[in-house]
């Protein structure tokens, strides 16, 4: 899915952002809910961040997995991450941050495009002002015993890209 918003692109850059499991929700952009079994699935984009909100229909627990600018917390994702979630299961996060030629990037945002603009389990935003100015989500596993969601913030100012993927395990 494909969002349409007016807000403008904000210069920021990939070592502004910040991976908490504790921020509380933020109002988003756009957002979609794909239920898995087990699980309901947010993807909300928030500026040039987003929010991942995982709720288990069993219990009503909920994960929150933020990365985003947070005024007041310095800046800088982790390459890995991992966290034992108690009755929810493994939690692993992974990040990676390419610098990229103009050329480079507008070729993997186009990727990006194609892989979640009509896929049931995705949500793309670009921004007005800078067509490679994106963030998108994607909810690629949810059956069996593990979910799996990837994301892409998109630079165009500084020509990164901000590449995060997150695996739960039960």
């Amino acid at each position: 899915m494909r969002a349409s918003i007016s807000t403008p692109f904000v210069d920021t850059k990939a070592d502004d952002l910040v991976w908490t499991l504790n921020h509380p929700l933020v109002e988003s952009l756009a957002a979609r809910t794909v239920e898995v079994p087990g699980f309901g699935v947010e993807l909300r984009v928030l500026g040039a961040s987003h929010q991942v909100v995982l709720r288990s229909v069993s219990d009503g627990g909920e994960l929150v997995e933020t990365v985003a600018c947070l005024p007041g917390v310095p800046g800088g994702l982790p390459g890995c991450a991992g966290h034992p979630l108690p009755g929810v299961g493994d939690y692993r996060f992974d990040s990676v941050v390419e610098s990229l030629s103009r050329r480079e990037l507008a070729l993997r945002v186009a990727e990006v495009h194609d892989a979640t603009s009509d896929s049931p389990g995705g949500l793309l935003v670009a921004f007005p002002g800078d067509p490679l100015a994106i963030t998108a989500l994607h909810l690629t596993s949810g059956s069996g015993e593990s979910l799996r969601w990837r994301t892409w913030h998109a630079y165009p100012q500084s020509n990164e890209l901000v590449t995060t993927t997150t695996t739960l395990t039960s």
